[in-house]
């Protein structure tokens, strides 16, 4: 998976999917599809998508037993992503079930897709996290632990926010990926994420990989918007 901006294909099914990428005619991107479109669509969708030689992180964001999740992903395995994702929450044994499961499933001569855990959702903030999830610690020592439990499973890396990536990077390795939703460009609203940075501080301060969603999906002109994203995390720290 190439570490261009990744489009959050957040639409209801393939022909707003279509008329959206319409305007990126002949552009390789990186794109997410998550579980509204994939639900609607299934796995023909991301044929087309791989078809059009678009990079696809399949946002599913499995959380079951250790046995499920292993049988899901041989199956999901075969549906050609590039990235996919568990709940880091899971635990240990259930991620590297995961693993197993995409290991197995993958055909022979393909690249196993890369496996990354959610820590904690970008929408969820630290009195949230205690009051409701009762995890009594501060949010981003429960961000840092879930991030190294991801690491020892095996994993190739983490959904994070920006402000985790530098510790999370010293708590894990360089190579190990720090996915980060929760990217807005200057001056945008912030809807219903509370922990966002724009592209450029995204970049400086740890991510690997950043994901955007409405900004350009939103936007009157999608494919300034984009370019407006790459500009900036492109820019030279």
């Amino acid at each position: 998976m190439n570490r261009t901006p990744i489009i959050a294909l957040d639409f209801p099914d393939k022909k707003k999917t279509e008329d959206f990428l319409g305007f990126f005619q002949g552009k390789k991107l990186s794109v997410k599809v998550g579980m509204e479109l994939y639900y609607k669509e299934g796995a023909p969708l991301i044929d087309w998508l791989k078809e059009q030689g678009h990079d696809v992180f399949l946002d599913l964001k499995l959380h079951d037993i250790p046995n499920t999740v292993y049988s899901a992903m041989k199956i999901l395995a075969q549906a050609g992503a590039d990235m996919v994702n568990v709940h880091a929450s899971g635990g240990t044994e259930m991620m590297r079930e995961a693993l197993r499961g995409l290991e197995e499933g993958t055909p022979a001569g393909k690249n196993r897709p890369l496996l990354i855990a959610v820590t904690q959702l970008t929408s969820t903030d630290e009195e949230q996290m205690q009051n409701e999830q009762l995890i009594d610690r501060k949010l981003k020592e429960s961000v840092l632990h879930y991030a190294r439990l991801a690491h020892r499973a095996g994993l190739d890396g983490v959904v994070c926010s920006a402000h985790e990536a530098s510790a999370i990077e010293e708590a894990t390795s360089p190579q190990f990926l720090r996915v980060t939703p929760g990217i807005r460009l200057s001056g945008q609203m912030l809807h219903d994420q509370k922990r966002v940075v724009n592209p450029s501080r995204a970049r400086r301060i740890g991510s690997s990989m950043i994901v955007i969603g409405r900004p350009v999906t939103q936007s009157e002109d999608p494919v300034w918007a984009y370019n407006q994203v790459v500009e900036e995390w492109e820019m030279e720290t």
